[in-house]
């Protein structure tokens, strides 16, 4: 059963973006095939929370590959794309900015859905504590309203 929504998907704006590429460019380093962000949304520093997207093509370096005929998108690089939006807005709600925020791990991720190209991929999630070291960043993803991945991602400021 899934968990109840950290945000409701059926109130989200996807049309008003905060954040575009460029601007997700200054935070996270990856770049080319591992830029697995398309824009922000929101970022609410107080509430610690993030809306994020991840446009779903056919130029994906991994349809071709994951499975050919009927492309999904691979779980890994679900958990990719929810750790970029969990480094963007832990560098947004530290005020000593680190040079870069590192992966550190991850809890109790469920995939619920498919996920396939010409979709969006929607992010919400939430810093759940900001100890000193390693960052809790609890996550959900929906296509079209629909609960397609959620768990938890640690970052590390590096």
């Amino acid at each position: 059963m899934p968990s109840p929504p950290i945000v409701d998907p059926a109130t989200i704006d996807l049309n008003v973006v905060e954040f575009d590429i460029e601007a997700i460019r200054k935070v996270n380093k990856q770049r080319f095939e591992m830029e697995q962000l398309s824009a922000i949304v929101r970022v609410d520093v107080e509430q610690r929370l993030i809306i994020a997207y991840k446009d779903l093509t056919e130029q994906d370096f991994w349809v071709r590959g994951h499975i050919p005929g009927r492309p999904l998108m691979p779980g890994v690089i679900m958990c990719e794309s929810v750790a970029q939006a969990a480094s963007f807005l832990i560098y947004q709600c530290l005020e000593k900015k680190p040079e870069f925020i590192g992966f550190g791990g991850m809890d109790g991720i469920k995939f619920r859905g498919q996920v396939t190209p010409g979709q969006r991929f929607v992010i919400v999630g939430q810093i759940e504590n900001m100890r000193p070291r390693l960052k809790a960043f609890n996550a959900q993803a929906f296509v079209d309203s629909k609960m397609v991945f959620e768990g938890t991602i640690y970052g590390l400021p590096i």
